[in-house]
């Protein structure tokens, strides 16, 4: 048990898990994929690090989050672990996450974030009538490295955007 003396140590740990996070979706937009990674942990392991593969697959439901799901689920049970996530989850993903009873997300760019570069699911949420307050899982935004310019902007003088 700690007591208010004892400095919490779960928020480094949580930013440097989403530093990875950013890190590897900045990596694979620079490889001309789409701007978004996930991360899963439970007790401090990775369980699962993916990217958004929509692009490659022909597939919308490519998302990260779904795929780091996909990857992990094969080695049992989710309940208890964390999401680090590039970007707020969208509906799809977010109900995934809580279907997978995952405890928490962390994530860098929000919808207001990422709108100026059309990668923006709050328009997802209202057409669905859902409403994220009160979330229906801990969605913690942290600081990101790097701005949401130099992950969702255009690249080298090319728009990625699909």
């Amino acid at each position: 048990m700690t007591d208010a003396s004892t400095p919490d140590i779960s928020l480094p740990t949580h930013q440097a898990w989403l530093v990875k996070t950013v890190e590897l979706a900045l990596n694979h937009r620079r490889r001309g994929g789409r701007p978004f990674a996930a991360l899963l942990v439970r007790d401090g392991q990775l369980l699962a690090s993916a990217v958004n593969l929509m692009h490659l697959a022909g597939d919308p439901t490519r998302h990260a989050e779904l795929e780091a799901l996909r990857t992990a689920s094969q080695h049992g049970p989710l309940k208890g672990a964390v999401v680090y996530a590039s970007g707020h989850p969208c509906p799809m993903c977010l109900s995934a996450l809580v279907m997978n009873d995952i405890s928490a997300v962390y994530y860098a760019f929000d919808n207001q974030d990422a709108a100026p570069y059309g990668f923006d699911s709050s328009m997802s949420y209202a057409r669905l009538g859902l409403s994220l307050a009160p979330p229906p899982l801990p969605l913690i935004k942290l600081a990101s490295p790097i701005s949401a310019a130099t992950l969702y902007g255009n690249m080298d003088g090319c728009d990625h955007h699909e």
